[in-house]
């Protein structure tokens, strides 16, 4: 079994700014000489952590991090206007030509593996490889799956009874938007109840301990819950690229595909597909994980996939 290498620092951290509103929180870590990857948070809104930068041997692999926009440590916080997958899609090659990489791996997880996608559709010359885990092909269904009453919901009925319970009933089957106008609501009541009613729901499917909303006077971060369902709410901002529709420009590009079997947020189904039309895919199935990235089965494929990748790149050169 593979764990997670030691904690690492960066050896560098600055923001980049991108157009007249947005800056880019970027890191790097490991080797600066090294296999260029670039790692692709979830959420979308979720940014990174210290954890992240512990998926890669740190001799071998020079490590890039970044908050997408609105994220993290980006700046404006929370920030919703040009925040958009077209918007992000070139914020990653512009981190890319910041940095002198010609050519680097991708590597994402659940809405992460999407950008991830995307991007590697328009800019296929710059991807040398992908590891993705959790696929989210951010389709209507795949979004309707998390978020209508005919998906999750019915693995897991009393918990989207607690998150739809207090809306009209005829909004019940297809909540999204009202759940979207009431987490950003300006009354503070209305908008905090729902974050913790979508925070309850979100661990129900990710299969982890249930949130226990703090006290009255807690500070809570909603921004992260809020770009998530502004993306959703949006289709993803692909509606009018999907990216199965789009496929051949990736077909060629080496993949590793990790998926748990039990994964409630992203079906399987997903990451069948994309292997299905990419012939140098390797879909690897963990029969007893979910959606999270921090399993250990979930962590071993991945950094199995690592050294994989180097293994095959250094075979190249």
């Amino acid at each position: 079994m593979h764990s997670l290498y030691p904690k690492i620092e960066p050896f560098d951290q600055q923001h980049l700014n991108r157009g007249s509103l947005h800056q880019i929180y970027i890191e790097q870590c490991g080797n600066k000489n090294g296999i260029p990857v670039v790692f692709l948070h979830g959420g979308p809104g979720a940014g990174c952590n210290e954890q992240h930068r512990c998926y890669f041997d740190p001799a071998i692999y020079h490590i890039i991090l970044f908050d997408q926009r609105g994220c993290g440590r980006s700046i404006p916080k929370g920030e919703l206007s040009e925040n958009n997958t077209a918007a992000l899609v070139e914020d990653v090659d512009a981190i890319r030509e910041h940095l002198g990489i010609s050519q680097w791996l991708i590597f994402g997880g659940s809405w992460g593996a999407t950008l991830g996608l995307i991007y590697a559709q328009n800019y296929p010359q710059r991807v040398s490889g992908m590891i993705l885990r959790g696929v989210f092909l951010g389709r209507p269904q795949d979004i309707d799956w998390a978020y209508s009453s005919r998906g999750a919901a019915q693995l897991l009925p009393q918990a989207w009874h607690n998150l739809v319970e207090s809306l009209p009933v005829e909004l019940q089957q297809k909540p999204l938007q009202h759940i979207y106008q009431q987490l950003i609501n300006s009354d503070e009541a209305i908008s905090r109840d729902m974050f913790f009613k979508l925070q309850q729901w979100e661990s129900a499917i990710l299969n982890i301990q249930p949130y226990q909303p703090p006290g009255e006077d807690a500070t809570i971060n909603k921004n992260p819950a809020i770009i998530q369902i502004h993306y959703s709410v949006n289709n993803c901002f692909i509606d009018q690229n999907p990216i199965l529709k789009q496929i051949d420009k990736v077909r060629d590009i080496p993949m590793q595909i990790i998926h748990g079997q039990y994964d409630f947020v992203c079906p399987v189904e997903q990451a069948w597909l994309l292997s299905h039309y990419c012939p140098k895919a390797k879909l690897s199935v963990i029969n007893t994980a979910g959606h999270l990235a921090s399993e250990p089965l979930i962590i071993d494929a991945l950094i199995a996939a690592t050294i994989a990748f180097y293994e095959k790149l250094s075979a190249q050169h």
